[in-house]
């Protein structure tokens, strides 16, 4: 959510922001509805210290038997107004709440207006390989070496689901072994989830009611509003450790590593870019999250941007880390570079990594604060996250990019102490 004083003060600036995205929010309508919401909230407070000021002096002069039929009277007529002003500035509170949770967050200075044509390539690591046989395509690759069984997967549960089988579910363990090793030895603190979460977890981060379409409900309530949902990434369990809470500053940053299946509801289609494993209603996932002070944001991005791309590099993987424009970033981030691995067979890339800054957006929404070590008045933290990293793509990476011309693929060293062969679908040859 967006400091609303920050609306007040500086619409010029936030309308600015808001049109890098291509959304023209109608800021003028809003700051009438504000004064409007903040007079009649002063009224408000105004009628119950009158209120209270009356009340009391009833109870003195019930004490001291002193005639107080003219104060009852004075009390009945305030409470009646207080009672309709109240019910004024609810329904005002509300369209101010509901104006306010649908704007996305700022844009930092250093991202650009537009759509993911504007997506600018800040670096690329490596080279593509370059084969000397015909290069077979990932699912031909994990169907052949009966890595992946893609219609018995449909048959359990509908397009976009598969089976890893074998070597293959092997090898997607490994990843995630791997990944979460990493991460614990980096000193993030491992946390398993639940994988259904309440409508105030989507709400604090982001998600909801904007996007409340998105997510696999199971269970509704008033006006199909998702009381309990799947999860579709376990930044929104994570978001939601410390909603409500102050910490101190001392505690600060916390650092957290999460592995959870992901349910998306949007799952692809048919088409040859998001066959196989490259997109589909569940994958596994394994997330960092860090709740940061706001001057230490920068450098924690940074770091997490560092931490995805090395495991991507270690995995012997060409890839790039692409910035995203405004608008194609997600809209409760206000800066967000992907890791993305070369798929010859595509003759592009994929993400694998999507690593943002929420900045104050989705502590605002949760409530999450930090109490500075010197006194002084509380401020929200910062929330950022990253993939570390999602495998339903990496696995397609890995044996397009690590394929031989005898149809096996070399695994990456690292991942071979998690039990796999150096190479997978040598023993059906």
């Amino acid at each position: 959510m967006l400091d609303v004083t920050l609306i007040r003060q500086h619409p010029d600036e936030v309308r600015a922001g808001l049109r890098k995205r291509a959304v023209d929010a109608d800021l003028p309508a809003f700051l009438a509805l504000d004064a409007e919401f903040r007079v009649l909230r002063t009224a408000v407070e105004r009628l119950r210290g009158e209120r209270r000021r009356i009340s009391a002096e009833i109870a003195e002069r019930r004490r001291t038997d002193a005639p107080a039929e003219e104060l009852r009277a004075e009390a009945k007529a305030l409470t009646d107004r207080l009672t309709a002003t109240e019910a004024d500035l609810a329904r005002l509170a509300a369209r101010h709440q509901e104006f306010l949770d649908a704007l996305p967050n700022l844009p930092d200075d250093d991202v650009v207006a537009g759509g993911k044509e504007n997506n600018e390539v800040v670096r690329s690591v490596g080279a593509p390989p370059a084969f000397g046989f015909p290069a077979r395509d990932h699912v031909r690759l994990s169907q052949d070496l009966g890595l992946v069984d893609h219609g018995r997967g449909t048959a359990l549960a509908g397009h976009g689901h598969w089976v890893y089988r074998g070597e293959g579910a092997a090898l997607e363990w490994a990843l995630l072994n791997h990944f979460l090793d990493a991460h614990r030895r980096a000193g993030y603190e491992f946390v398993l989830p639940p994988h259904l979460l309440t409508y105030d977890a989507g709400y604090t981060a982001g998600q909801f009611p904007k996007f409340a379409e998105d997510v696999f409900v199971v269970e509704e309530g008033e006006g199909g509003r998702p009381e309990r949902f799947l999860l579709p990434t376990a930044e929104t369990a994570l978001v939601n450790l410390h909603r409500g809470e102050t910490l101190d500053e001392r505690e600060l940053p916390r650092r957290y590593v999460a592995y959870t299946p992901c349910y998306r509801r949007e799952g692809g289609s048919h088409r040859t870019a998001e066959r196989g494993t490259l997109r589909g209603h569940q994958f596994n996932k394994v997330e960092l999250f860090q709740f940061a002070r706001p001057q230490d944001s920068d450098a924690a991005h940074l770091e997490l941007l560092a931490r995805a791309e090395e495991l991507v590099a270690g995995l012997g993987l060409h890839h790039r880390v692409t910035k995203l424009a405004a608008g194609d970033t997600s809209p409760a981030q206000a800066k967000t570079y992907d890791v993305e691995v070369w798929l010859p067979s595509l003759g592009g890339y994929a993400e694998v990594s999507s690593v943002s800054n929420a900045r104050a957006y989705q502590a605002r929404r949760g409530g999450i604060r930090y109490r500075p070590d010197g006194g002084g008045k509380s401020a929200y933290v910062h929330t950022l996250n990253a993939s570390g990293l999602a495998t339903s793509r990496l696995l397609p990476a890995i044996l397009e990019q690590h394929q031989r011309a005898d149809g096996t693929v070399a695994v990456p060293e690292v991942l071979r102490r998690w039990g796999l062969p150096e190479v997978l679908g040598q023993a059906r040859r």
